[in-house]
């Protein structure tokens, strides 16, 4: 609780210093005996504690030495806040003034930091003796405190508010101050980066005019350690083996509000890989079977990860050929004058050492299976310090845990080590409320629900509803990550969606179920495999409504198998400059319900940076296919209709269209393709403000139709025509989600297509 105090009260507000102790003396320099000590002003000390502090002897001589010894001891334990010493002829006197109790405890000025925060770290309490050194100490964990959040201006005072029976009331008087934030961060001998591309490695950022809401630009030495690393692996990932950070300069500002931080760093040489090799020093160990595991081509750029993906391919070869104690030594020789690497795989025999166990601590939700799966060792096999250290970043990138400590120790035997894995519970559960936008579709509301370790074991549990203008959707998700005790993925979605003329002349409701499998199969793929099951009704056409639609309308059943296979670089990340992805899909519907068709699908996408990596490079091309077979025409529900796959057009907007349909509705095709390309590129604007500048292209059409008779049994156009457009983007990273705004205009359509020359797009959680 606060106290304010009035002007009466402050009055009595002092400064609690510590008298200096006295000892009164006679004139007589001469030794002293004093057969009797008489203790005057101790209320709460026995007599017995005084006189065993001042340790003074009935009967002896006592110089003038040994009694400011005496006082000394007396002052410095912390029992009084004065104390004298005054000899009247054979009787010594000791007057002590006992310091107050502390009747109670309160904050003043706090208003970023409430008392209950404040008084978890302030040492002193109620109905103890006050300690000015204690009251100093609290102010410096306030302080502290304050500091944690960026405010290292803050001022905090402790003051005393005497009242009657030897107590006071002990107010720590606070003055915040404003944020310290970290007004620019710069660079020293960087050549191949500019200093913005650098800034965006760090964790820290400099403040801008989110400084509001963005808590990474305040100054956090222990943030400065993690900057270190980042420099450095993204450095050594793109060649520079020789780079380290040299020194971390921070400075404060003369009025504190202020810091600028300098990173003095030394790039050395970018080195390409010369010789790549692989010997062996085990007797009978061929080579040719770990070289084929290789992955470091001559001519590369050096990169660490791409050696660890080499000797992890290497490590599970020898464990195919039942090799144990083995270890992949990487050799690498230096030639700065044409600024190569020699590299050599060497094929050694470690020391013979088994896991003794795997110890788990500080799980108190999460089951010990959860983090056991994530070892590929048990306890028994022989121990691999790179698997261990694996199994430790696979622990942490679970996010169930704020930290995860992975150590070996010594086991019960030289020949045995023990696992220790040390974790710290976080939460995994999210409750959140948000809005998003699009011109088609306005302001809609959703909310979720997600879990992501259900009852401790590794589950996700989700359920979120969102509504917009003439939409709304709802699914419950549930996945098993480690299903059957394996590398499978078990999901299981339900879903209800419903449209009410969005962008279109007719309603929509779908309701289905779909569960799937997925595991993988190689380093950069995995397979998805699945059935769904959906009722899906069109409802609500309208009679000036094409009557292909008007046929189409009512519900229908789809029951079908399919198989996603996606193969994407970014899981290893062995290049950082460049990642690709793929993603080739298929599913067969007829096996029961109404629906007869083949859906085929693929997409095929490269990012790259380039210009020093300020300019990111971004193309897609996707396509798609539905093949209906035993006379079954597919309806509107199935087909293609734009959506966002042409940038520039409304959804709905694009292909196949009943001209002689008084709304001239789309009828969406069965086939479509779509070429997409983008830069995304700095304006000029500070990097701490998340605003960047875009320009795309685009290209594609949607066609095809299994029956083309349109109203009045006009014929519909269903030719493959091509649309074409061109923008530019404004991007902007904010707290409250990432906004996109699009500027675009189609340079090639048709008269009837429906162009959207802006859209914003905006996906918020609060």
């Amino acid at each position: 609780m606060t106290r304010k105090l009035g002007k009466g009260a402050a009055a009595l507000v002092t400064a609690m210093a510590i008298a200096s102790p006295v000892v009164v003396m006679p004139g007589a320099a001469a030794a002293l005996v004093f057969n009797d000590v008489r203790i005057e002003g101790s209320q709460r000390v026995e007599p017995a504690t005084i006189l065993s502090y001042a340790n003074i002897a009935r009967g002896q001589d006592v110089s003038a030495g040994e009694l400011n010894d005496a006082l000394q001891r007396l002052q410095n334990s912390g029992l009084f806040e004065t104390v004298e010493i005054v000899p009247q002829g054979g009787v010594l006197v000791i007057r002590v003034q006992e310091y107050p109790t502390i009747s109670q405890i309160s904050f003043e000025g706090n208003r970023r930091i409430n008392d209950e925060q404040l008084a978890a770290v302030v040492r002193s309490q109620s109905r103890r003796v006050y300690q000015p050194s204690q009251a100093l100490q609290d102010a410096q964990n306030i302080a502290q405190a304050y500091a944690a959040q960026g405010r290292l201006a803050a001022r905090v005072d402790p003051r005393i508010i005497r009242r009657s029976d030897n107590r006071v009331d002990l107010v720590f008087e606070v003055r915040e101050g404003n944020v310290t934030e970290i007004e620019r961060i710069g660079f020293t001998g960087n050549r191949a980066f500019s200093d913005r591309r650098l800034r965006n490695v760090l964790d820290t950022k400099q403040a801008g005019i989110l400084r509001t809401f963005i808590r990474r630009d305040t100054f956090a030495p222990e943030r400065l350690q993690l900057d270190e690393q980042l420099l450095t692996d993204f450095y050594r990932s793109r060649g520079y083996a020789d780079f380290r950070v040299q020194a971390v300069a921070p400075e404060l500002a003369r009025e504190r509000d202020a810091f600028y931080i300098t990173f003095n760093i030394q790039e050395g040489p970018r080195y390409r890989f010369a010789q790549v090799n692989t010997v062996s020093e085990i007797p009978g160990v061929d080579t040719a079977a770990f070289a084929a595991q290789n992955r470091v081509g001559r001519g590369d750029v050096y990169n660490p990860a791409a050696i660890d993906n080499t000797i992890r391919r290497m490590e599970t070869v020898a464990i195919q050929q039942g090799l144990n104690f083995v270890n992949i030594e990487p050799r690498v020789t230096r030639n700065p004058q044409n600024q190569t690497l020699d590299l050599t795989f060497a094929i050694t025999r470690g020391p013979r050492i088994f896991v003794e166990r795997i110890d788990i601590e500080g799980n108190t939700t999460t089951l010990d299976q959860v983090i056991r799966r994530q070892f590929n060792t048990v306890e028994g096999d022989p121990f691999n310090p790179r698997e261990i250290r694996n199994a430790a970043e696979r622990i942490r990138a679970l996010g169930y845990f704020a930290d995860a400590q992975v150590e070996s120790r010594p086991g019960s035997s030289q020949e045995q080590v023990i696992v220790d894995v040390n974790v710290e519970e976080q939460p995994t559960g999210s409750l959140s409320f948000g809005a998003s936008y699009g011109v088609a579709s306005g302001v809609g509301l959703n909310a979720s629900l997600q879990e992501n370790n259900f009852l401790g074991r590794g589950q996700t549990v989700g359920l979120s509803i969102s509504t917009a203008d003439g939409d709304q959707a709802s699914s419950l998700t549930f996945i098993e990550p480690y299903f059957l005790g394996r590398d499978l993925r078990f999901g299981f979605n339900t879903y209800y969606n419903e449209t009410e003329s969005l962008n279109s002349d007719y309603d929509t409701r779908s309701v289905g179920v779909r569960p799937s499998i997925e595991f993988p199969i190689s380093q950069n793929g995995r397979l998805e495999l699945r059935y769904s099951l959906s009722k899906e009704t069109l409802g609500g056409v309208e009679d000036d409504s094409s009557e292909l639609l008007q046929a189409e309308e009512g519900q229908r059943v789809t029951s079908a198998l399919g198989y996603s296979y996606e193969w994407d670089t970014r899981i290893t990340g062995l290049d950082p400059l460049t990642s690709y992805k793929l993603r080739f899909s298929q599913d067969f519907a007829g096996l029961g319900g109404d629906t007869k068709s083949v859906t085929t699908g693929l997409l095929a996408g490269v990012e790259s940076n380039a210009w020093r990596e300020e300019v990111t490079l971004r193309a897609e091309f996707e396509a798609g296919a539905i093949l209906s077979y035993d006379d079954y025409s597919t309806w509107i529900l199935d087909r293609y209709r734009g959506g966002t796959r042409i940038r520039g057009f409304e959804p709905n907007g694009i292909g196949p269209r009943d001209l002689a349909a008084p709304n001239e509705d789309g009828l969406g095709g069965n086939y479509f393709w779509a070429v997409r390309s983008e830069a995304q590129f700095p304006i000029g604007l500070p990097e701490e403000y998340g605003i960047s500048g875009g320009l795309f292209a685009d290209v594609g059409s949607i066609w095809g139709l299994d029956n083309t008779i349109g109203t009045g049994g006009a014929p519909v156009d269903d030719s493959m025509y091509i649309r074409a457009s061109v923008g530019a983007s404004l991007f902007w990273t904010t707290p409250i989600g990432p906004l996109r705004f699009n500027f675009s205009k189609a340079v090639r359509q048709e008269d009837y297509d429906e162009e959207q020359n802006f859209d914003l797009t905006i996906s918020t959680r609060f």
